[in-house]
């Protein structure tokens, strides 16, 4: 009698026989790493384990943070940084607390008052203001060049002392122009108690009520250069009316008019010179 052995015999064998193979070898891998398991335990046995070690004491000076360099000087890195944000802040710091906002707003008015509602762009009186604010305060950003930027740039004083040092002018500055009026006005709406005397004045209040009176002077100097423009306006309108001429617009025949008068007394030399000589 004779066996056939088919190829799915042979196959079927052969998976039994590999089988027996991962068997063995999965008994050898284990019993290495029994014997070393046992091995570590036994040579590690005498040993036991020690507590925790106290912390080491810092020493004097490693735990706080320095921005300075090591002659004490700021590094280039934070000089920068720095220069970045009172760039992003400027023009805050500008419209707040500087003589911009009343130079920009009397140069406003003064064009209103002549009739030119575009002329000069908001461009040029924005330069002009500019300008006329840096000459102004030019006093006032040497103090603070001289007592805060450089002595904190040179490392003689730290960041917090070269932002007291930058205060101090700029408050000088903004309470030598701030009415008392407006500074008790700012005071009793923060309901804070009356300061004994200007330097114990803050900021928080400084800054408001100082461009309450800076928009108050404003107001007062344009009320002054609209008056010779409106006599200007009520004589053209006085004479049209007396000649018939209701239909034509007294604007077209005052403005040449007024121009006429502003060049021939200097107005806008005669601004300038009010503005600037409003901050002696």
């Amino acid at each position: 009698m004779s066996v056939t052995v088919t190829p799915a015999d042979l196959r079927a064998e052969r998976r039994i026989r590999y089988s027996r193979w991962a068997a063995c070898a999965l008994l050898v891998a284990v019993a290495a790493v029994a014997i070393v398991l046992f091995t570590g335990s036994g040579a590690h046995a005498a040993t036991l384990p020690t507590g925790p070690t106290a912390p080491a004491t810092p020493a004097a000076g490693t735990g706080t943070i320095s921005i300075n360099g090591p002659n004490g000087a700021p590094s280039s890195a934070i000089v920068t940084m720095l220069g970045i944000t009172v760039l992003s802040i400027a023009p805050a710091l500008l419209l707040m607390m500087s003589s911009f906002t009343k130079v920009f707003v009397v140069l406003a008015m003064v064009r209103n008052a002549t009739g030119l509602n575009t002329l000069p762009p908001n461009q040029v009186l924005a330069g002009m203001a500019l300008f006329l604010s840096i000459f102004i305060m030019h006093p006032v950003l040497g103090a603070i060049n001289t007592e805060a930027v450089q002595p904190y740039l040179a490392g003689h004083i730290d960041f917090g002392s070269a932002m007291t040092a930058a205060e101090t002018p700029l408050a000088h500055f903004m309470g030598a122009h701030t009415r008392q009026e407006d500074i008790a006005l700012i005071t009793r709406a923060a309901g804070q108690h009356n300061p004994k005397n200007l330097a114990s004045v803050p900021c928080t209040t400084l800054v408001p009520a100082f461009m309450l009176s800076e928009l108050r002077a404003a107001f007062v100097i344009g009320f002054v250069v609209f008056i010779p423009f409106l006599v200007i306006d009520l004589v053209v309108s006085a004479s049209l009316m007396s000649m018939g001429m209701m239909m034509l617009p007294p604007s077209m025949i005052s403005l040449p008019f007024k121009v006429l008068l502003f060049v021939l007394v200097d107005g806008w030399g005669l601004v300038i010179q009010t503005l600037v000589t409003s901050y002696k």
